[in-house]
């Protein structure tokens, strides 16, 4: 196997693996957010147990971490380096090697990797994502809504659309999908928690 690609992988990963949420929360509240609200170390989260403004800043670095591995697969390996970038770099945050492999959801995250591998349809997923969201005043249904359309909406907007993109966005789905089977459940059962409370 070709050294670059394996270094690539490695590389995003660990960008991934920094997880902002649990490091925020041990600088600035000394704590290990995954032991508050729901357990889950991503923005959300943080936004409910630290506050507006440290879960503001745990998504810009989560987001941030995104950008930059999508940007670094590029300088390595061109478009399919920053494919694969942003398929490890969800991996790394999700499953997180130095927390035991509790991590985050990954939207953030993919949402960064979205922006730099096409940003229109990055951006017009995520206004449909948070006005699902607003609307319902639930952040999980906005996130699963998100990552449900990114593949239809890529094959909507992009003239010969690349194949591996597409691959990339239906695998990106499932795995923020299955992070979210918890919510899930509680969207069926009634008892999911909603914006505010």
């Amino acid at each position: 196997m070709d050294f670059t690609f394996i270094l690539l992988i490695f590389l995003s990963y660990l960008i991934g693996c920094f997880s902002s949420a649990y490091f925020i929360g041990k600088v600035f509240k000394k704590m290990d957010i995954r032991s508050y609200g729901s357990g889950n170390a991503g923005a959300t989260n943080a936004v409910r147990v630290m506050g507006k403004k440290l879960g503001i800043l745990t998504f810009l670095l989560d987001f941030t971490k995104g950008v930059i591995a999508v940007l670094i697969g590029y300088r390595i390996m061109g478009v399919s380096g920053g494919l694969i970038a942003a398929f490890f770099v969800v991996i790394g945050h999700d499953w997180p090697v130095f927390l035991g492999f509790r991590g985050g959801k990954g939207i953030a995250t993919t949402i960064g990797c979205y922006a730099v591998l096409n940003f229109p349809v990055a951006l017009v997923s995520v206004i449909i994502g948070i006005t699902v969201g607003l609307t319902s005043k639930f952040v999980s249904l906005g996130s699963i809504v998100f990552l449900s359309i990114v593949p239809g909406i890529s094959l909507i907007m992009v003239e010969n659309l690349d194949k591996d993109f597409l691959i990339l966005t239906v695998l990106l789905a499932i795995i923020g999908i299955y992070k979210h089977k918890a919510n899930i459940k509680r969207l069926i059962n009634g008892n999911e928690n909603k914006i505010g409370r």
